[in-house]
């Protein structure tokens, strides 16, 4: 498997953290053989280099060769700079937000870059600016021509990973799109990562929707109907899979190498739990390797110096070592 050489990171909302941790976290990998591209607005790329990466030049993507040294970066020119306001929410910085991520995804597609990271978001920005919008994974979808419903999360932190059937919809909605094929959609891009970071035969452990995985009926026909037949489809598919077992249960176990959440809070609070500052969460079923990472832009630091980067360095690192899914 060869290691990615150069990846994507844009700037996510340029009012929250994202532009300082993204420039960190580039200066931490200058000089290695993992080089970070930085997609944003040139200006703000500037100002967070001159604070925090004094020491690293700057140099346009398309100026950059393999004697490059220091911090490389993509102008998108979407933001003012009268607009560049760190601390605050506003629809500008929503609408750059998206052009950020757009212009990084169109380079993963053009083969100028290995995979893309974007930094964290304000999903309320971004709806201030007009733009539907539920989280990474659907833009990317968006963005790929990819059916929103073949586009799954999977979170990673702590050692443990966890994909999820669901994500950012209320929990009635969800189960109402609950579906057999959904849960056996998910399950293979589960599988399907697992293999690209290197996982040749990972086994999967699947969380029932009710308490209990449903005690036999006791709480709900849910798992009988949707979870069990999925079970048994991956299993004649040939995938190693337990379940449905309750979350609790199953994680209590430690047996196996990526689980699958029917909900958002389901597969969250654990990894939020171990780690809440240094967890990726990957976008599947694109056909590009794309992360985030699994915490939100902090505004109330913003532009203070003090932000961790920890999360966008550990997932430079994953990706690092991931082929395209």
């Amino acid at each position: 498997m060869t290691p990615l050489k150069k990846i994507a990171v844009a700037l996510g909302d340029p009012n929250g953290i994202g532009p300082e941790i993204a420039v960190k976290a580039a200066a931490h990998f200058a000089g290695s053989p993992l080089r970070p591209i930085l997609v944003g607005d040139a200006y703000i790329i500037e100002d967070q280099a001159r604070r925090y990466a004094p020491d690293l030049p700057l140099t346009p993507l398309d100026r950059e060769d393999a004697s490059t040294n220091g911090l490389v970066f993509v102008d998108t020119n979407a933001l003012a700079k009268a607009d560049f306001k760190p601390g605050t929410i506003t629809a500008e910085a929503g609408r750059a937000t998206v052009a950020y991520v757009t212009r990084a995804v169109q380079l993963a597609q053009s083969g100028a870059v290995d995979a893309v990271i974007g930094c964290p978001h304000s999903e309320t920005a971004i709806h201030e600016a007009g733009i539907p919008f539920s989280g990474y994974p659907q833009l990317i979808a968006e963005l790929t021509n990819t059916p929103k419903d073949k586009a799954f999360l999977m979170l990673v932190a702590a050692g443990l990973h966890i994909a999820h059937v669901t994500l950012h919809e209320s929990v009635s909605s969800a189960l109402h799109r609950l579906s057999t094929a959904l849960v056996v959609d998910a399950a293979l891009a589960a599988v399907q990562a697992e293999e690209a970071l290197g996982n040749a035969c990972p086994r999967l452990g699947i969380f029932g929707i009710n308490p209990h995985a449903g005690e036999n009926g006791l709480f709900g026909d849910d798992d009988a109907r949707i979870t069990e037949p999925a079970v048994r489809q991956l299993r004649e598919r040939g995938i190693i899979v337990d379940g449905p077992i309750g979350a609790d249960l199953l994680l209590s176990r430690g047996k196996h190498d990526v689980y699958l959440a029917m909900f958002h809070d389901q597969g969250h609070i654990p990894i939020k739990l171990l780690s809440p500052l240094r967890s990726s969460a990957l976008t599947l079923g694109t056909g590009i390797v794309f992360s985030s990472v699994g915490h939100g832009s902090a505004f109330d630091i913003a532009g203070k110096g003090v932000a961790d980067p920890a999360s966008v360095i550990e997932t430079l690192g994953l990706l690092n070592h991931s082929e395209r899914n």
